[in-house]
């Protein structure tokens, strides 16, 4: 089976033309799914370590790196994820997108919340960077519960979904590149070991920016043929 790759957005619509024209971007989503007891590399589920978070740009998760957020510095420089200690444990998950993308939502499932020995809870700072709490770019799960999630949003963050930044510098085309993470801090008195539970289901849904999309002279709009 061949693999293809393209850069720019999917449109969608059924109306190409005139002034009732449908013609809109398809929504695209990113996530992962964590076990944070499952320590395994390379595993479905594999729910990182200390001082490591997780991405499954490779399927299934893998190692991930979480880049010191800078439209400019390259080679970009990896953020040092803090180490557990007896008061703070953090877990997390990194996606990348293309820059200026707008956020439609992030989806943060709990099916086991995350503990370990001395936990009294855990929180998810959804942002362009590590984030023990220090206001994150994107948005806050302030008590993580079983379910479906609430995040919720300040005006700044609000902005911020609108287009994400330039995160990521790299030598070829895109130059740069946005990040988003799911950091899940898990606070405590005394913790000891790694987690003794914890299931996070992460998505980002996201629509990849396009200032074309309108022109009548430039493509994607009509037909192509």
């Amino acid at each position: 089976m061949a693999r293809s790759t393209f850069e720019g957005p999917i449109l969608s619509g059924d109306n190409r033309f005139g002034p009732l024209r449908d013609v809109g971007y398809v929504d695209l989503a990113q996530n992962a799914d964590l076990v944070l007891t499952n320590t395994t590399v390379n595993t479905a589920g594999y729910g990182g370590s200390s001082g490591q978070y997780v991405s499954n740009v490779t399927i299934p998760n893998s190692n991930g790196v979480v880049y010191t957020p800078s439209a400019t510095t390259y080679p970009p420089v990896a953020a040092t994820i803090t180490a557990d200690s007896a008061t703070a444990v953090y877990r997390g998950y990194v996606a990348y997108l293309p820059v200026g993308s707008v956020i439609n939502d992030f989806i943060v499932d709990c099916g086991v919340i995350p503990a370990l020995t001395g936990s009294t809870g855990a929180a998810v700072y959804i942002s362009n960077g590590f984030n023990t709490g220090t206001t994150p770019a994107y948005g806050t799960v302030a008590s993580v519960s079983v379910g479906r999630n609430t995040v919720t949003y300040t005006a700044a963050q609000i902005a911020n979904i609108q287009a994400t930044t330039a995160d990521i510098t790299q030598s070829q085309q895109p130059a740069t590149l946005s990040q988003v993470v799911f950091n899940i801090a898990i606070a405590g008195s005394g913790m000891s070991g790694g987690p003794t539970a914890g299931k996070m289901y992460f998505t980002v849904r996201y629509t990849q920016a396009d200032g074309q999309l309108g022109s009548a002279t430039t493509y994607p709009y009509g037909n192509l043929d």
